[in-house]
């Protein structure tokens, strides 16, 4: 079975998430995307993250009615920080019938060079490529998927400013995760 693994904070999960799994799906020959809610990013700041397990309650909130969606907690119980390299090579291991693909913006594709063993990543696996606002892809060195994925300019960054603002985020995520995020007092 071919999974697209769609790694990312989702501190909190929105709707652009769920748009471009979905537009991820019907344009290719995936078969189920699964949100790898990481608990520590290397590449950013720890402090500004909700904790682990209300981020994957919130991910599991905003995908519980779609078959084709999946929340994976798989690197709670790998070593911290979390690597997206050690992540493919214990999911191949533990499911050696299934076929991996990474899901990821333009802007982290930019930055792949800067991951731990990108090399065995772009070598032992595909890599799909949605666009994100402000990062053309100009180069496609690692033989990727480019997607022309809907560009959506929401961001989790955006949406905990808003909160901390007193600003409305109705619309920006699920009617789901809305009411969890206001009846939970998250970041305020």
């Amino acid at each position: 079975m071919k999974i697209g693994l769609y790694f990312g904070s989702f501190n909190p999960i929105h709707i652009g998430h769920l748009i471009i799994a979905s537009h991820i799906i019907e344009h290719t020959d995936l078969k189920k995307v699964w949100f790898v809610v990481s608990p520590h990013n290397p590449l950013k700041q720890a402090a500004t993250l909700l904790n682990e397990y209300h981020r994957l309650h919130l991910v599991q909130t905003a995908i519980e009615a779609d078959g084709r969606f999946k929340a994976s907690d798989v690197e709670f119980k790998l070593p911290k920080p979390s690597y997206t390299i050690d992540t493919l090579t214990y999911l191949s291991e533990k499911y050696p019938n299934y076929q991996f693909t990474v899901i990821m913006g333009s802007d982290s594709y930019s930055n792949l060079h800067r991951w731990k063993n990108y090399e065995l990543l772009v070598k032992n696996y595909s890599i799909i490529v949605y666009n994100r606002p402000g990062f053309d892809v100009k180069d496609n060195l690692y033989n990727a998927t480019i997607l022309k994925a809907p560009l959506l300019d929401i961001s989790s960054t955006t949406i905990r400013e808003h909160i901390k603002d007193g600003k409305s985020i109705q619309y920006l995520v699920s009617d789901a995760v809305f009411k969890e995020l206001t009846e939970n007092g998250y970041y305020k």
